[in-house]
């Protein structure tokens, strides 16, 4: 690979993450840092002086600072939220999460959350209505519908929303179409217990079969 196609994912240094002042010689020579065109960063830079980013980022570090590897991923929901000063937590669900769902939405209201949820298949649109191949009715008549699940959050008026288990690229439309802040309760992945990482970690063993070319 030329060094000029190389980026962050092909860096094994991370001088970028030292808890110290670090020399620029001692970053890669593909680094992004020493290499990034100024004016993108300073757009990026400029945004954090918006109220709303500046306290999303403020919240953000300090729950990382507080809990660093001692919250769960539920628990760090739940604090970001109350940092952020989130009253109504909106969850984007798939049908095949609702019990999960259920659990959050219980723990949520616990800690005096309001809570909606909306399913993928709320409404139950046919697939074949917006074009989709019937073969695919094979595993459901009914379409997921991520823009539905956003557009009645949006109604709703969410402080925050939580994505629980949306297919790779309905995420996508939910995210594009969400109108409050969200993150991710969950990532889909059927085969390994909602657990992709999994795949990473035995790319070089037991997945390097499936996961190559």
């Amino acid at each position: 690979m030329r060094l000029e196609e190389m980026s962050c994912i092909d860096c094994g240094v991370k001088k970028c993450d030292s808890k110290t002042e670090v020399a620029r010689e001692e970053f890669p020579p593909f680094c992004v840092t020493t290499h990034l065109d100024p004016q993108v960063l300073e757009e990026a830079m400029e945004c954090y002086k918006d109220p709303e980013n500046h306290k999303v980022m403020v919240a953000a570090a300090m729950v990382e600072y507080e809990h660093y590897c001692q919250y769960t991923r539920v628990e760090e929901i739940i604090e970001f939220a109350k940092q952020t000063g989130a009253k109504k937590i909106g969850i984007a669900t798939c049908v095949g999460l609702l019990k999960e769902s259920r659990i959050l939405a219980s723990i949520l209201r616990d800690h005096d959350f309001e809570v909606v949820g909306v399913a993928c298949k709320a409404g139950c649109v046919k697939k074949v209505d917006v074009g989709i191949p019937e073969e695919c009715n094979e595993i459901g008549i009914h379409m997921c519908n991520p823009i539905h699940q956003a557009k009645y959050l949006n109604s709703k008026k969410t402080d925050l929303n939580v994505v629980m288990g949306l297919c790779v690229g309905h995420d996508s439309l939910f995210y594009k179409y969400a109108e409050a802040l969200t993150t991710t309760g969950v990532t889909k992945d059927r085969v390994l217990g909602h657990n992709p990482a999994a795949a990473l970690y035995t790319a070089d063993t037991y997945y390097a079969k499936k996961l190559k070319k």
